[in-house]
């Protein structure tokens, strides 16, 4: 793999999650195009993109101010997927199942930060 970024399992999991909220979006009322569907596909990719940015070139301090923004851009996510719980968007069941996903993705985001 060229990058340094492409082997770090948070990257590839932040990826994973990026897809599957990009393909949920799909199914938000079309009113929420340019609202709720906006910030969270924003905010999931801002995942992985704080990742890479900070993995490939930079100083260790530089990659953890990274890992920062992409600590807090997975939060963003998680309010965004309880604003869609409460508006019906999705089932409790498949929010307890991204919660779960993004609790475990933070979590390696913090191992990682604080590793380094």
């Amino acid at each position: 793999m060229a990058f340094r970024f492409e082997d770090l399992q948070v990257w590839q999991k932040a990826m994973d999650l990026d897809e599957y909220i990009n393909q949920l979006t799909k199914t938000f009322p079309k009113e929420e195009i340019y609202i709720l569907t906006s910030q969270i596909k924003r905010a999931a990719d801002s995942v992985v993109l704080n990742i890479a940015e900070g993995s490939t070139g930079q100083s260790k301090a530089v990659f953890k101010v990274f890992l920062g923004y992409s600590l807090r851009s997975a939060i963003e996510v998680v309010s965004c997927l309880f604003i869609a719980k409460r508006r019906n968007y999705i089932t409790e069941e498949k929010f307890k199942e991204l919660y779960t996903d993004y609790e475990v993705l933070v979590k390696m985001i913090t191992a990682l930060k604080n590793s380094i």
